[in-house]
């Protein structure tokens, strides 16, 4: 699928990774809706999205909300017309140990109330959206492209059970899409990142920086922009389904 004048929606398109993605396929004439909780970053994110007429709209959303996608979706179509594509990007971290102990002493678990949170928004937030795309899509016949936004975490990470487990089951959904719709001329892909030279990112301490830049093979940090290179790629190839594009500069090998 060509970018040039057809419909997109990115989620947590406020800042970094998803920004970056909206800003590429505004770059590559389509149209954007982007989506996020965050109003104040939002409108922001709008601005710096530059000359673009009347490609880019927002609106908020909390994707773990079933009726805010449902909303997110109507508000797409009522702007720009039937859905084409969907990069399924928003996520929050919680990162936390299983348990903590001192010899046999537990004193403290990772709780349900952190666990349930990064679920709802990185894995049941793909369903809903992931879902009312692909209802979207039907529904009008013209066929479309879903790219869900996994991790290198997905294959666990310490200190991160619910976004590994989140990020693991992005991946099963990714694949479990592709063999369903396409013979209704939908493609599913996924993209697993690893560390990103993102604000997040360039907040951390040097040292843990620098950690993450000695795992990579390719001795730096991935940018946001290269990221969203690789989106137009799985958007734009029709001959890639179902599959996940590695993206962590060589530190998983």
């Amino acid at each position: 699928m060509k970018l040039q004048d057809h419909n997109f929606i990115v989620t947590g398109a406020a800042r970094g990774l998803g920004l970056a993605i909206s800003q590429m396929l505004l770059a590559g004439g389509a149209r954007v809706m982007l989506a996020d909780l965050d109003a104040d970053n939002l409108e922001d994110a709008v601005s710096a999205c530059g000359d673009v007429g009347d490609r880019v709209a927002s609106t908020c959303c909390n994707v773990a909300i079933e009726s805010d996608v449902e909303a997110l979706f109507d508000a797409a179509e009522s702007t720009f017309g039937a859905v084409h594509g969907v990069v399924c990007n928003a996520g929050i971290l919680r990162d936390a140990l299983l348990l903590k102990a001192d010899g046999n002493t537990v004193s403290k678990r990772m709780s349900l109330q952190t666990w349930q949170s990064v679920i709802d928004v990185n894995l049941t937030g793909v369903f809903l959206t992931g879902r009312e795309a692909a209802t979207r899509m039907v529904q009008h016949g013209e066929g479309g492209v879903i790219v869900n936004v996994s991790s290198i975490s997905r294959a666990g990470n310490m200190g991160q059970s619910n976004y590994a487990a989140a990020k693991a089951g992005v991946v099963a959904l990714t694949t479990t899409w592709a063999a369903e719709l396409a013979r209704y001329g939908i493609r599913c892909n996924a993209i697993a990142p690893g560390v990103i030279d993102t604000d997040m990112v360039a907040s951390m301490k040097p040292e843990a920086r620098q950690r993450m830049i000695d795992a990579t093979r390719v001795g730096r940090l991935g940018t946001p922009e290269e990221l969203a290179d690789a989106v137009r790629f799985l958007i734009e190839n029709s001959f890639n389904n179902g599959r996940v594009l590695e993206f962590d500069g060589g530190m998983r090998i």
